[in-house]
């Protein structure tokens, strides 16, 4: 942070006095951020938020009198700025609150430390600032995602003629949610890569198979590929595309990570471009970083289409800037039209698919 630029201040909301005291020290440890204020409970949360006008609130899922979610929805409706939500789990380990939570426009989450406080707290502390940091660059705040009524769901069960795959990070489960269920390809398989830890990517699939028209699930490995289906890389697993282009199938593995994730974005549109070459799509939402970008290179080199979120309409450009600057685009569209923008490509994909065949 340079001299001229001052911390973001943060609004630290939680019903523990020791957790806001943790949190609090957390958030000043570096200098970037300081702390605007604390609040014990959702009401005096929304008072602390009209008084203080933080930059940023840290904001705990469970608490009395008012949760979380009911607090996020009012600062959402009322006064829109970054959210970060704070989750101790749950018999679920907390997946529900959360998914809902970026849902509802929060833009990242951390687990809270459990057990042994002196076990967890350097891992929560690089968490908590990283998602501070994407905080602090944040253009708009996440539109509330509200799911549509399910419609029916067209049986497929055939090899894809195409691919379409999908690279996602902060601000990806909202955007996900606009674009999922508005796509119909059902000549094309859709993979997904959202950054996202173990054991929510099972629950964003569930949320939006029970809305969207394609059939969505958490892919698993050595699964073989249908078309009309959407495919969403597990967290902590890399999401590759084995077998042959009749008979194509989900692959993943453990390996390191790349640009400090796992899924990462490149290693699944490489793989893509190489079993399926110019028959295959790549489309990069929001995001920090540059992940998603070799590969939507990879795609366009072997003949295919690239789709990237424009700049306005991204939570964080990160990503798509890095695309458009190493790859270049096919198309540049708000959120709103990505999915259509998808499906207008995918039609284009058939038709130089049936052209090849008929000649």
């Amino acid at each position: 942070m340079s001299s001229s630029e001052r911390p973001r201040r943060v609004l630290v909301v939680d019903d523990s006095a020791f957790m806001r005291r943790l949190v609090s020290d957390l958030v000043s440890s570096t200098g970037e951020f300081e702390v605007a204020g604390t609040a014990r409970d959702g009401i005096d949360a929304l008072r602390q938020v009209q008084a203080l006008a933080p930059d940023l609130i840290t904001l705990d899922v469970d608490m009395p009198m008012l949760d979380g979610l009911g607090v996020l929805e009012r600062i959402m409706a009322d006064s829109p700025r970054p959210v970060i939500m704070l989750s101790a789990g749950g018999a679920d380990g907390g997946a529900e609150d959360i998914l809902r939570a970026l849902d509802l426009g929060a833009v990242d989450f951390v687990r809270k430390p459990a057990g042994r406080i002196s076990l967890d707290l350097d891992l929560v502390r690089e968490q908590l600032l990283a998602a501070l940091r994407a905080a602090s660059l944040v253009r708009q705040v996440p539109a509330p995602v509200y799911l549509p009524a399910p419609v029916r769901r067209e049986p497929a069960g055939v090899a894809p003629l195409y691919v379409v795959c999908i690279a996602a990070s902060t601000g990806g489960p909202a955007a996900l949610g606009q674009i999922i269920p508005r796509l119909h390809c059902a000549g094309g398989a859709v993979l997904v890569v959202q950054h996202m830890p173990i054991g929510f990517t099972a629950g964003l699939a569930a949320r939006l198979h029970r809305v969207s028209r394609m059939a969505v699930q958490e892919a698993v490995h050595d699964e073989a590929l249908y078309a009309g289906r959407v495919y969403i890389a597990p967290g902590g697993w890399h999401l590759q595309l084995g077998g042959s282009r009749e008979r194509p199938s989900t692959q993943l593995d453990q390996r390191a990570s790349m640009w400090g994730v796992r899924p990462a974005a490149d290693l699944l549109f490489a793989s893509a471009a190489r079993l399926f070459d110019d028959a295959t799509m790549g489309v990069v939402l929001t995001g920090m970083g540059r992940d998603g970008a070799d590969g939507l290179s990879a795609i366009r080199r072997a003949g295919g289409f690239g789709v990237v979120q424009d700049r306005a309409s991204a939570v964080i450009p990160g990503m798509p800037e890095a695309a458009l600057r190493v790859a270049g685009a096919d198309d540049v569209v708000p959120l709103l039209q990505v999915a259509d923008s998808i499906s207008w490509h995918g039609e284009r994909l058939q038709s130089r698919l049936r052209e090849r065949v008929a000649t």
